[in-house]
């Protein structure tokens, strides 16, 4: 079988895997990165579409730090969206938020929408995120 086959999961349910999926998005919701840490096998990665370029990231400190760097710091903090589905073997996960000040040292609310696909059973193997950048949220 090749590495862009692969079948679904033995035994393992969509409804595991969406548990864990709600597990990691309630965890950011909440910006509880000890909780986000547990939902990441030891050997997990992250691999990230960011707007500077890829980024890849190894085990779960490594994950949770790139999440606490691009949300920990915000005053205000609101979550405007969040989701968890199938895609095919992969669990969907996608969230936006709006916070204010952005990492990223710009003044004001900005929005941030990612989107997330998952290799998971009871924990997360792999994340594959695509992330927008913080837009300044003419909103506000």
């Amino acid at each position: 079988m090749s590495e862009t086959t692969r079948q679904p999961l033995q035994g393992v349910s969509s409804t595991t895997k969406w548990a864990v999926g709600g597990l990691f998005l309630e965890a950011l919701a909440q910006r509880d990165f000890d909780q986000m840490g547990g939902c990441f096998n030891p050997e997990a990665t992250m691999r990230a579409l960011l707007p500077y370029g890829p980024d890849e990231f190894q085990g779960p400190a490594k994950i949770v730090d790139a999440f606490r760097l691009w949300f920990g710091g915000a005053q205000g903090f609101e979550v405007l969206d969040g989701t968890v589905g199938d895609v095919g073997d992969r669990l969907h996960v996608s969230w936006r938020l709006r916070l204010n000040p952005p990492p990223t040292g710009n003044e004001g609310w900005h929005v941030i929408e990612q989107q997330a696909y998952l290799r998971a059973a009871e924990r997360i193997d792999v994340l594959d995120l695509l992330c927008s950048g913080f837009m300044l949220d003419g909103q506000r």
